[in-house]
């Protein structure tokens, strides 16, 4: 794992963004697992922008969410399939057939979970998955005890979960309790994991989820075990690293981070 500081949450997103690019121009059917969230609306705009300004090719690209509100239908202005589509979709020249979350209005849960895998086998796995960072640490719908093996699957959201993302609904008693989520064990199996986490309000749990030791009551500490995994955050989400100076160097000195610095 290689953590990144940046100095701005526009600096961490915009590197974020490069880094894509420079992924899906080496490889125009790129796999890319995709997050929602306040941190990702950032990032969305940068790449919808590099695609009006610099040409950046969506046409081949699938991809895949990491969750969706169960009993919420896509056309639902807080589900997250409208999420995705106003804030990246209907920035960029993708095939809309080649986007795909959990249908969170299915009939049979259980069989819309494995139908899920199912489609995300197909394309060859995920190549790289964007990961954001929750309150209580969670990546997707993970809660605390979520198993390392964990599925795709149906899943009973926090009161935590609940009080953040109620504020988003005009009436948060209308907040779905429950959702369809990536397992842990799913999103272990992508290529290549990004976390973007940005603000002071992220600063604690981050440190938890990176720093600390690897828990299930902390379902972000599981990227600690993937093979290819980079964190990029901000100086304000940094603040409680105790390895804020050697991340730093890291960017200024690893020969990976070379074509970014400068620019």
């Amino acid at each position: 794992m290689q953590v990144v500081l940046r100095p701005t949450a526009d600096e961490a997103s915009s590197l974020v963004a490069r880094m894509i690019a420079k992924a899906l121009r080496a490889k125009p059917d790129l796999v890319l697992g995709l997050a929602t969230g306040t941190t990702m609306e950032r990032l969305y705009g940068i790449l919808g922008r590099m695609h009006r300004e610099e040409g950046l090719d969506f046409s081949l690209v699938r991809t895949f969410n990491l969750d969706e509100y169960i009993g919420l239908a896509a056309d639902d202005a807080h589900s997250y399939h409208y999420y995705m589509y106003n804030h990246l979709f209907r920035h960029i020249n993708i095939d809309r057939r080649n986007t795909f979350l959990p249908d969170g209005m299915a009939k049979d849960l259980k069989s819309e979970a494995r139908s899920y895998e199912e489609k995300i086998l197909r394309c060859g796995g995920i190549d790289i998955q964007i990961l954001g960072l929750g309150t209580v640490g969670h990546i997707g719908f993970n809660e605390p005890l979520s198993s390392f093996y964990s599925r795709t699957r149906d899943k009973s959201l926090t009161p935590t979960t609940v009080a953040q993302n109620s504020r988003m609904f005009e009436e948060p008693s209308l907040m779905p309790r429950r959702a369809l989520t990536m397992g842990i064990g799913t999103i272990l199996e992508s290529k290549a994991l990004i976390l973007l986490a940005t603000g002071k309000s992220k600063a604690e749990i981050l440190a938890k989820a990176i720093e600390g030791p690897v828990t299930s009551m902390i379902s972000a500490t599981a990227i600690q075990l993937h093979h290819d995994c980079r964190v990029i955050v901000d100086e304000e989400a940094a603040t409680s690293l105790q390895a804020r100076e050697y991340y730093r160097w890291i960017y200024e000195n690893e020969p990976e981070w070379e074509e970014y610095r400068g620019k």
